[in-house]
This record gives structure tokens, C-alpha cells and sequence, in this order.
């Protein structure tokens, strides 16, 4: 007896074989990066606006007498920063390369000026602000964009020129410049940033290929130096034994935790409702920053918190492809590191809020309020949408694509030629 094929038998129909290939086949698309990077942060960004609304809404209207102050100085940071990341993608590969040495010189520099008195501010026990009167700026977040380009630069020169074979001009100048930005966001006590620099650092030996032994060296000492300065302040000690000993201290180290952990448990599978959560309600401090993924469990439920950690898994894939296809070395290592950067940020926010890291004080990219690190954000993802398009195949079929959404508007109006 002879078998019927699987697109006879649904009456045309392709099998589930089919569908999963064609559905894997998308992924092998030329664009497939661009688009990825692009939606993924369109929605990351929609539903960051969207939750610090409903997060600060009760505080603000208490301290303000309106509801909307930070949603309204978010929005006006996203105006701000759209237009730099469309402008980043329309960038070629060597502006990045000429923008590395000055941004992070400006890094050092400013961060330099966090620590005099009078200009930094403190917040949680870090020193990460500099005033300028109502304008407020954290230096350590355009650091990390410096750090990637810096790195990935100095790194594809070396990799050019074949000295990348021996440990001394692998690490010299990286270790001591990436030592230089560590050093000065040490001293502002902001052991998150610490850590992102850090995995920046680390991405780029990974990528360039640093011999496993370095490697592992290399990792031995970012631990001991994450240890020594956990244990030299006091309220990081206490951070890191309420993480060990969540039951203890519920009123005082580990209220934020628990109150964390309260929401996103209160939450459910669907959520309680977009603006109808509890813990903004003065339980949970700085939900609408740090524990914004506490008020997305809580009101968007586990579906909701699915959603935003797909997201983030899509645009690390993206990423990560990206760093895999193109032939460029400095491209490929400044899209990796910009990958670490985002996605173990990521990472590390969202383990401190269901409690399987300890609390660090570090943004959700994207989602949580405030313009020094989106703006920061924005410009890297712009910087993968330029070398998305460098992927194989990827310029044709933009030009296949025929004019964008803005042209046809306008030419529709009669104002541009189709």
C-alpha cells in the first residue's frame, strides 16, 4: 500500500513537518536580524512606557499631583532617543570606529566628575549622577557604549596586524582602559554597572578567541574583585546574606525582595489587570525602575512575563547572529558586545526580582524609567540594525524591498517621488 504524502492528505495542506520547516526556514531569511532587533525593541519599548505609567502612577500623583510626570519625561526620552537609534542605523561601520576614542574619553571624564563634591548625587548608596539643576545624567551608562566600541576596535586593529596570538597584546591596553571605567564606577559604589562592564570585557576576550586559560584566569579575578567589594560595604553584605537568608530581616534588607516576589506570585497566569496592581500601592519601592518586572508579573501576569523574557531571548538570538555572519572583526565583536551588555543587564534585573540573584540596582534595558541608560540603549540597538544590514545578503534585499512606509506616506501627499 502506498503512503499518501502529508500535503495530500490535509487536502493540500502542508504536514507539521512542513510547517516547522518552513517556519525554521524564516530564521535563514538575509534580514531576519533586522527585523528581529527592530521589533523586539519596538515592543520592549511600547510595553516599557506602558508599565511606567501604571507603576508610578500612584507616587506621582501623591508627590506631583499628576499621574503622568514620569510617563511624560519617559516619552519625551524616547522622542529623544528613537531618532538617535535611526539615525545609528543609517551609520557606516567606520563612524562607530571613529566614535569609540572621544565617547570614551567623555565616559572617563564624566565619571570622573560624579565623584567630585557638589556635582555627584547619590541614590541607594551609589554615587552614579551628576547634577546639572533639574537635569540629572548617569555617566556609567554612555560608558558601557564606549567600552564596546573601544574595545571592538582596538581589538579588530590588533587581530589585523596578528598580534592577538600572545597574552601581553591581548590585554594591554584593554585590561588597563576597561580597568580605568571599573575603577571610577567603583568608586561610586555601583557594583551593577561594575558588572556589566565586566561582562562587556569578558564578551570581547570570548569573541576575539583569548586562549581558555587566560580566559579562565581572567574570570577568576572579576570574581575576586566582585567579592572584595561586596564584603568592604556594609549594605552589600547585607544584600548578599538577605539573598542567602530571604526569611530573615523581612522589614528591613529584604523588604524590597519579598515585596517583589509578593507581586509577581499575586499575579497569576493572566495578571490582575493593567493598571489594577497593589504593590505600587507604597509597597514595593522603585517599581517603576529597578522592580518594573515585579509590576509586569503582578498586573500582566505569567504570560506577561513570558513576553518580555522572549523578547529578550529573540533579541539576544539576533544579536548573537549578527556577531556569527558578518565578516567585518569589529563589527562582529561590537555586536557581540552590545549583546552581552543588553541581555545579561537584562538578565541580572530580572533574577534579583524573582529572587534567584541578589539585588544590584540595575535597569530592565528598555522598560524601566530613565533616559541616561534608554538613550545609551536605543543607540546600541540602532548600531545592530546597521550591522544587521551588513549580514549576507542583506543589502539586496533591502533594495528589493522597494521604498519605506515614510517615503510611500509621502509621496502619497505628493511631497517625494516613488
Amino acid at each position: 500500500m502506498t503512503a499518501v504524502p502529508a500535503e495530500e492528505e490535509g487536502g493540500g495542506r502542508p504536514g507539521p513537518r512542513e510547517q516547522v520547516a518552513a517556519a525554521v526556514g524564516l530564521l535563514d531569511r538575509p534580514l531576519t536580524s533586522y527585523y528581529l532587533v527592530l521589533g523586539c525593541s519596538v515592543m520592549l519599548l511600547a510595553l516599557g512606557l506602558t508599565m511606567v505609567l501604571s507603576a508610578s502612577s500612584v507616587q506621582q500623583l501623591k508627590a506631583t499631583g499628576s499621574a503622568f510626570t514620569l510617563f511624560q519625561k519617559q516619552a519625551i526620552w524616547m522622542a529623544i532617543g528613537l531618532p538617535g537609534m535611526w539615525l545609528a542605523s543609517r551609520l557606516p561601520v567606520k563612524t562607530f570606529r571613529a566614535m569609540a576614542y572621544p565617547l570614551l574619553l567623555l565616559s572617563v571624564v564624566a565619571l570622573a566628575m560624579v565623584l567630585i563634591p557638589g556635582l555627584g548625587r547619590s541614590v541607594g548608596g551609589a554615587t552614579r549622577w551628576i547634577s546639572f539643576g533639574p537635569i540629572q545624567i548617569q555617566p556609567s551608562e554612555p560608558a558601557k557604549l564606549g567600552l564596546v566600541l573601544w574595545g571592538a576596535d582596538l581589538l579588530a586593529r590588533k587581530e589585523r596586524l596578528g598580534q592577538l596570538t600572545e597574552w601581553r597584546p591581548l590585554l594591554v591596553p584593554l585590561l588597563p582602559g576597561a580597568g580605568v571605567l571599573v575603577l571610577l564606577v567603583m568608586l561610586g559604589n555601583d557594583l551593577g554597572t561594575t558588572l556589566v562592564l565586566l561582562t562587556i570585557f569578558l564578551a570581547l576576550l570570548w569573541v576575539v578567541g583569548a586562549p581558555g586559560r587566560l580566559f579562565l584566569g581572567i574570570m577568576g579575578l572579576v570574581g575576586l574583585l566582585v567579592s572584595i567589594l561586596i564584603v568592604v560595604e556594609p549594605y552589600r553584605m547585607q544584600r548578599l546574606t538577605g539573598f542567602l537568608d530571604p526569611a530573615g530581616n523581612q522589614l528591613t534588607t529584604n523588604y524590597q525582595g519579598i515585596q517583589g516576589l509578593f507581586a509577581v506570585a499575586s499575579g497569576g497566569l493572566f495578571g490582575t489587570g493593567l493598571g489594577e496592581g497593589r504593590a505600587k500601592w507604597d509597597y514595593l519601592p522603585h517599581a517603576e525602575t529597578d522592580f518594573i518586572f515585579a509590576i509586569v508579573g503582578e498586573e500582566l501576569g505569567l504570560v506577561g512575563t513570558l513576553v518580555v523574557l522572549g523578547l529578550f531571548g529573540l533579541l539576544a538570538y539576533a544579536g548573537l547572529r549578527i556577531a556569527r555572519r558578518v565578516k567585518d572583526p569589529f563589527t562582529r565583536l561590537a555586536a557581540a558586545g552590545a549583546t552581552a551588555w543588553l541581555v545579561v543587564q537584562a538578565i541580572v534585573n530580572i533574577g534579583a526580582v524573582i529572587g534567584v540573584l541578589p539585588i544590584t540596582g540595575i535597569p530592565l534595558p528598555l522598560v524601566s524609567y530613565g533616559g541616561s541608560a534608554l538613550i545609551p540603549t536605543l543607540i546600541a540597538l540602532g548600531m545592530l540594525l546597521a550591522f544587521a544590514k551588513r549580514e549576507p545578503g542583506a543589502r539586496q534585499a533591502l533594495s528589493a524591498r522597494g521604498p519605506g512606509p515614510v517615503v510611500r506616506a509621502l509621496s502619497w501627499l505628493g511631497l517625494a517621488r516613488r
